[in-house]
């Protein structure tokens, strides 16, 4: 019996990230403009090549705070997916990257550095109208981490990563009308937010901000996991094709 070995394929690994936050109201996504080809001063997510003795991870925070000057490690950086098409990036015959997502509040302004030409916060709803569009294959990274973003919204309690140490309910319902792209019931979110178990504690204190009735503070509860889930109102707006 004679034996058939396949070709085997040296590939480079690479690690991209899709950093959210909601800045004034908006979801907001961390990009950086190319500095060099491929794809030159074209729009694209932070990232870059592994590095001997690294781990993926490693790799991720590094690129992160060499292109825009942030550190990622207080950000809690989950795995998406791995991007494994022949063609996606010409730099290597075949790059195969790895998608990190990571959700905070009122992150700062990025400075860019690296490789990066400029680094800047933009709105999700106005990443489809970028000149030239996302380089490689960034929107489908893009989409599938925003559909991942969408859907935990549903089932743990990662709203709160978006919120202030203390927050209020209008403060945590406007996380997910802004990542769900939709009006949520106000009486009802209320209800179900403060019925689930250890979703939210009360800090038993009040808000300063507004004009109006002081609202109570709250601060995140230990709970991962929400029982019982949110249930998305409607299908949120595409603003990303994959």
């Amino acid at each position: 019996m004679v034996t058939r070995l396949r070709d085997r394929e040296v590939v480079t690994l690479t690690a991209d990230l899709v950093i959210l936050t909601i800045r004034e109201g908006e979801l907001c996504l961390l990009l950086v403009e190319r500095a060099n080809e491929p794809f030159k001063s074209r729009s694209a997510l932070p990232g870059g090549f592994l590095r001997a003795g690294e781990t993926i991870e490693e790799t991720a925070l590094r690129e992160l705070a060499e292109e825009t000057s942030l550190d990622g490690l207080p950000l809690h950086l989950e795995q998406v997916g791995l991007y494994s098409a022949p063609d996606r990036d010409p730099r290597e015959p075949r790059v195969v990257t790895c998608s990190f997502l990571a959700i905070a509040p009122n992150l700062p302004v990025p400075v860019a550095g690296s490789d990066a030409h400029a680094a800047r916060w933009v709105p999700v709803r106005d990443v489809d109208r970028l000149t030239g569009g996302l380089a490689f294959d960034h929107a489908a990274i893009l989409a599938d981490a925003l559909a991942r973003a969408r859907t935990k919204l549903q089932y743990t309690t990662i709203a709160t990563a978006f919120c202030a140490p203390e927050f209020t309910i209008s403060e945590l319902r406007e996380v997910y009308e802004v990542v769900w792209g939709v009006e949520v019931d106000r009486p009802n979110f209320h209800r179900k937010v403060t019925d689930a178990d250890d979703f939210v504690v009360p800090t038993g204190k009040k808000s300063s901000k507004g004009t109006g009735r002081p609202a109570l503070l709250y601060r995140a509860g230990t709970a991962r996991v929400l029982h019982p889930p949110m249930v998305l109102p409607a299908a949120p707006e595409s603003v990303v094709d994959g």
